[in-house]
C-alpha cells in the first residue's frame, strides 16, 4: 500500500470504482464518469484532490452547521480523544453523554428531557417506533399497534423507518418486509391530491387525517410526522397551522405524536426545533444530523415522563426497553455536540439566521420567472425549487430525463455542489453561510437551471 500522500487522484478514482458502493447511486453510471474526490473542507467550501473549491450547497447531507473544520469543534474533538474514545452505556455512565443530555434538556420543547442515544436519523426513528409501541403495551393497550404516516414522508432506511415512510421509489421494493401503516395525504399544496388550491384551501387534508383517526380509534399507537418540512419528499413545506392541528387531533384521540426533527432540528427552520414555531410539544422527538455539527454520527430519541415512566418496574416485570447500539452516547460525538451548542450561543446563531432567511426568500422569488420552475418552497434556511416540463399544467419532467441531476452537474462545473430530490433542486447550506456565499449559491443554481431547462 503506497503512502497516502503520494496516491494520485486517478488511483483513488480506480479504487473507489472498484471497491466503494455509494448510497442512493446507480453504480453502473457512477463507474462510467470521472468523479471528484474531496480531501479538505474550509468554512462553507469543499476542496478536491486537484485544489478545486465547491460551495457546499447541501451542508454535507444536511448536517453541517458551523462550517467545515471549525477550530473550536476540532479542538473539542482533539481534547476528548486524548481522554477517552469510547465507553459503553450498557452498565456504565459516561461523562460527555450526561452533560450533553443536561444541555439538550435546556433547549428541547418543555417536558422533553429523557434522551435515548443512537447514531443516526434512521436509528433514532427505529427507537421512536419501538418505544411508542412498547409504551402502549405497558399501558395495557397492546392492540394499539398501528402507526399513522404521511405520503411523501421519509424517516430513514432501516426497515422500521422504511415502514413509516411514504416515498414509493425508495420504499416499494421492500414492501414484503415492512409492517403496514395507515397513510394519509401530505399537505403538498402544489400537487394537492384532494384537488384543492392554495388560495381557497382550508387544510382539507386535516379532515382526511381526522376521519382516519375516527375509523381507527383504539388501534393507533402513534403518528409520525416531519414538522414544517417533508425533506426527502421534495422539500414540501406545510401550511401555517398544520402542525398544531395535528397535535390537537393526537391529543383528542390519545395518540402519541412522534416528530422527526432529524433534518429540521438545530436551527434549520429558524428556531432550534421546527415544532417550536407552532408551540407544539410532541410525545417523542427524533434528532440527529445537525446535533454534532456534521462531525460525527450521533442521534437521540427524546421523550418525557409520560412515556419514560411506563418503562419503570421491577426487573422481573420485563418492562426494560430492550434496545441499544454499540456506540450509543459515544464521548467523541457528544463532546463535539456540546461545543456546537456553545457556539450557537457564542455566535448568536439563531438571531443571525433571520436576515439570511429573509435574503434567501428574496432571491428565491427571482426563480419564479424561469420557464420551467413550477414551485418554490422555503422554510428557514431550507428550500426546494421544483422543475416541471410544463409550467402551465405542472406536468413533471419524466424521471428518466434526470433533469435535477443534470442541473446539479451543471452547478458543479460552476463551483457549487448540490444534490437534487428528483426534479426538485435543494437549497440546504451550512447555517453560517454568508450573504455573499448565499448569492454565489443562488446565482449558480439560477444559471444552471436556465442552461439545462431552456
Amino acid at each position: 500500500m503506497p503512502d497516502s500522500k503520494v496516491i494520485t487522484t486517478e488511483q483513488l478514482r480506480q479504487w473507489d470504482k472498484r471497491h466503494v458502493w455509494h448510497p442512493f447511486t446507480q453504480m453502473q453510471e457512477w463507474e462510467r464518469d470521472e468523479q471528484i474526490i474531496i480531501v479538505m473542507g474550509e468554512g462553507c467550501w469543499l476542496i478536491d484532490t486537484d485544489g478545486n473549491r465547491y460551495l457546499d450547497g447541501v451542508a454535507s447531507m444536511w448536517t453541517n452547521v458551523h462550517g467545515h473544520c471549525r477550530k473550536e469543534l476540532n479542538d473539542a474533538l482533539k481534547e476528548q480523544v486524548d481522554r477517552l474514545e469510547h465507553s459503553t452505556l450498557l452498565g456504565l455512565a459516561s461523562e460527555q453523554s450526561i452533560i450533553l443530555a443536561a444541555r439538550l434538556a435546556e433547549i428541547t420543547p418543555v417536558g422533553l428531557d429523557r434522551f435515548f442515544y443512537s447514531d443516526n436519523g434512521s436509528t433514532a426513528m427505529e427507537v421512536a417506533v419501538k418505544m411508542a409501541y412498547q409504551y402502549q403495551v405497558h399501558s395495557g393497550r397492546p392492540e394499539r399497534s398501528r402507526f399513522i404516516t404521511f405520503r411523501h414522508a421519509y424517516h430513514g432506511d432501516t426497515l422500521g423507518a422504511v415502514s413509516v415512510g411514504g416515498i414509493d421509489i425508495y420504499h416499494s421494493t421492500f414492501k414484503p418486509l415492512m409492517f403496514d401503516t395507515l397513510q394519509v395525504p401530505a399537505p403538498y399544496c402544489y400537487r394537492c391530491e384532494l384537488g384543492c388550491s392554495r388560495s381557497s384551501c382550508n387544510m382539507e387534508c386535516i379532515n382526511s387525517l381526522e376521519e382516519l383517526m375516527v375509523n381507527n380509534t383504539g388501534f393507533v399507537a402513534g403518528l409520525v410526522i416531519e414538522p414544517l418540512v417533508q425533506g426527502a419528499g421534495g422539500m414540501i413545506v406545510q401550511p401555517a397551522g398544520f402542525l398544531k392541528r395535528v397535535r390537537e387531533l393526537c391529543d383528542r384521540f390519545d395518540i402519541l405524536m412522534i416528530t422527526d426533527e432529524v433534518a429540521t432540528g438545530f436551527g434549520r427552520t429558524g428556531t432550534m426545533f421546527a415544532c417550536q414555531q407552532e408551540g407544539v410539544v410532541p410525545d417523542i422527538m427524533a434528532i440527529s444530523k445537525g446535533i454534532a455539527a456534521g462531525y460525527l454520527p450521533l442521534a437521540a430519541t427524546v421523550t418525557g415522563n409520560k412515556v419514560y415512566s411506563a418503562f419503570l418496574g421491577s426487573y422481573s416485570e420485563l418492562k426494560t426497553f430492550f434496545h441499544g447500539h454499540t456506540f450509543t452516547g459515544n464521548p467523541l460525538a457528544c463532546a463535539v455536540a456540546l461545543k456546537s451548542l456553545q457556539l450557537f450561543k457564542q455566535d448568536n446563531l439563531l438571531a443571525k439566521l433571520q436576515p439570511k432567511i429573509a435574503w434567501l426568500e428574496r432571491r428565491l422569488d427571482g426563480f419564479k420567472s424561469l420557464a420551467h420552475v413550477g414551485d418554490v418552497r422555503q422554510s428557514g434556511l431550507a428550500a426546494g425549487i421544483e422543475l416541471v416540463e410544463n409550467k402551465e399544467t405542472g406536468e413533471p419532467y419524466p424521471w428518466e430525463q434526470k433533469i435535477g441531476i443534470r442541473v446539479c452537474l451543471e452547478a458543479r462545473k460552476r463551483g457549487v455542489f448540490s444534490r437534487p430530490l428528483g426534479n426538485t433542486i435543494v437549497i440546504f447550506p451550512p447555517l453560517v453561510i454568508s450573504n455573499n456565499e448565499l448569492d454565489i449559491l443562488m446565482d449558480v443554481l439560477y444559471e444552471s437551471i436556465r442552461v439545462v431547462t431552456e
